[in-house]
């Protein structure tokens, strides 16, 4: 999970420097005005005392109304979808209309980050997005992911960051997905997406329906590589909170699976990771398919998976959107925050949820991040409490429901 922190700036509103929106409005109406939906509802009038007018068209709600400079840039503070009217007056005379229309226009979808998790959960919300709006819709994406999704959203457009300032449409519309700081900013976000799931809240940012959506993920290689039975697992995350940090956790479970006939993959991209001198090693007992591999080459792994059993982290919902069973492991995180599996596991009777606390604000930057016990000797007790019998009865529960005894 990402966290944006906007930063104040000369127009009206928030930008940041990792948003995109160009210099002035991309689009024409009369008289010399310009207006675009580039981060927020945009319009520059060339005379002095002309008044701009702005609409929520489903909320009714007038939201500015006032009076402006000539070739200032006018831009609402919501900078999420909101289907804008704007209008522009000169005294009694309405010298420009305009209600939020994208159908066959280039819209921009922007996410905060490169986060695999992120990136898999906000994917079918733009997909929604796009045939909602019936617009021509273009995903800046590093081409790592991209080989993830351009199979499987063939209508939807990815490109770098360096390529979408080349495209030759202008964009009518840019949204930035992600989580914003302060989670109180309600500029860049409509609710604190601590009290949503991950896929709803950018169904929020992006006005669609919330509903859980899995994601569409096409690989061109699907051979079964590994002939055995075999058990997927990840144990690296980026921030020790989401680790599952039960000395016995890994060791225990990997027994019980090989116990169980399975051979027990350990497919995390590090062998060992951490910060702030910690340092989390891949579990002995395992076999080490660690390494720096295309996502697609994970993705068709987990395919052929009996199941899979990680953290609430990227792989777990790379596992997910292939339909391969998942176990997965959170205490710092509350369950609604993740896609739904019935094998989600957490321990109520320590501390849990802290992500989902709104008295608390997650930190990214802080690899050691523990807001109520950082200093004490139950430090990430919210996972160190999950012990691997909790979990062996949860691989359990799976192997019945899925008829794989």
């Amino acid at each position: 999970m990402s966290i944006v922190t906007p930063a104040p700036s000369t127009q009206r509103g928030l930008t940041h420097s990792a948003f995109v929106r160009p210099s002035l409005p991309q689009l024409a109406g009369p008289e010399g005005i310009l207006y675009d939906f580039n981060y927020g509802c945009r319009v520059q009038v060339p005379v002095d005392g002309w008044r701009v007018r702005m609409v929520d068209l489903d909320t009714f709600s007038q939201v500015f109304d006032e009076r402006v400079e000539a070739n200032s840039i006018v831009t609402s503070r919501r900078k999420y979808f909101v289907r804008f009217e704007l209008q522009v007056i000169d005294r009694e005379r309405l010298v420009f209309h305009h209600a939020y229309d994208a159908r066959g226009r280039h819209v921009l979808i922007h996410p905060s980050g490169t986060a695999l998790g992120d990136t898999l959960a906000w994917m079918p919300a733009v997909e929604a997005f796009r045939l909602q709006e019936q617009c021509e819709v273009h995903v800046v994406l590093p081409a790592h992911l991209q080989a993830l999704f351009v199979k499987g959203y063939p209508a939807i457009r990815f490109v770098s960051s360096e390529s979408a300032d080349s495209i030759d449409e202008p964009f009518y519309a840019t949204y930035h997905l992600g989580f914003f700081s302060p989670y109180t900013d309600r500029d860049h976000q409509p609710t604190d997406p601590r009290m949503s799931s991950l896929q709803d809240a950018a169904a929020y940012l992006l006005g669609v329906p919330c509903e859980e959506r899995r994601p569409n993920i096409v690989v061109a290689e699907s051979a079964r590589r590994v002939v055995e039975r075999y058990v997927c697992i990840a144990t690296q995350s980026t921030a020790q909170c989401k680790y599952w940090n039960n000395p016995r956790g890994w060791t225990v479970l990997i027994a019980h699976l090989k116990s169980r006939g399975y051979r027990v993959l350990c497919i995390d991209q590090h062998r060992e990771f951490g910060g702030d001198g910690v340092i989390n090693t891949m579990p002995e007992g395992c076999e080490d398919f660690t390494g720096n591999h295309p996502l697609e080459e994970r993705a068709s792994l987990l395919k052929h998976a009996d199941f899979f059993v990680g953290l609430g982290s990227g792989l777990s919902w790379l596992a997910w959107a292939m339909g391969t069973p998942v176990v997965m492991i959170s205490g710092f995180s509350h369950p609604h925050t993740e896609f739904r599996t019935p094998y989600r596991v957490i321990n109520f009777h320590a501390c849990n949820s802290c992500f989902n606390d709104t008295t608390c604000d997650f930190d990214d930057r802080d690899f050691l991040w523990c807001p109520r016990r950082r200093d004490t000797p139950g430090r990430f007790q919210c996972s160190t409490a999950i012990s691997p019998e909790q979990v062996i009865a949860q691989v359990e529960r799976l192997i019945v429901d899925h008829g794989l005894v």
